[in-house]
């Protein structure tokens, strides 16, 4: 079986509120940032690899008034705060011990995937990874889920998709990707057991 993992919230932690709540103390200043960065167009830009990262941080300093070393601050925190999950990682070695062949395909920004493959060592279990910025193209989008397929001769049928959001899981379903909703290791472990997986 081929097993797809998303990356943020599922292999490694993505909690922005914990980021967003390390540089900033005042409570309106967090409900600030999380609308007019966290939660703006230009972050999907940024996971998209066409906006880069110093225009980013100006383009969030004209949005919120802060100065733009906070803007530039707060987006440094992002790398460093995605740590792995251990018994998510525990389980990507149980998969490919059983001889599943795993992969990885994640909505990420350069400087955070690029901080994760010098960092981290899980790479080696993943036969390949598609990285939204590296494509320009981000989940839910279509054409992501067939570059995936197509560039690693995976049938829809053949391939687990596990994700910690819906409306990723709902879009790659119309592949005929059988689909897991990441809540806990524990719990994903469970549902791969159910299919037959473990």
């Amino acid at each position: 079986m081929n097993i797809v993992f998303d990356l943020g919230g599922v292999v490694v932690t993505w909690e922005p509120e914990v980021i967003i709540a390390k540089v900033f103390a005042d409570p309106s200043l967090r409900a600030l940032v999380r609308k007019e960065i966290f939660g703006h167009a230009d972050w999907i830009a940024l996971d998209r690899g066409t906006l880069p990262l110093q225009e980013a941080v100006a383009r969030g300093t004209q949005r919120t008034g802060m100065p733009e070393t906070e803007v530039a601050r707060l987006l440094s925190q992002v790398p460093v705060s995605l740590v792995p999950i251990p018994e998510t990682v525990d389980l990507l070695y149980r998969l490919k011990a059983l001889g599943h062949t795993l992969f990885c395909l994640s909505n990420m920004h350069v400087a955070s995937i690029e901080h994760l493959e010098k960092t981290q060592t899980f790479w080696e279990v993943f036969t390949g990874a598609v990285i939204s910025c590296r494509l320009q193209l981000c989940k839910p989008e279509p054409a992501i889920y067939a570059h995936l397929l197509k560039a690693h001769g995976l049938e829809g049928t053949d391939t687990v998709f596990i994700d910690d959001m819906q409306v990723n899981l709902s879009a790659a379903a119309r592949f005929g990707i059988r689909t897991i909703r990441f809540e806990s290791a524990a719990q994903c472990r469970r549902q791969l057991q159910d299919m037959g997986c473990i």
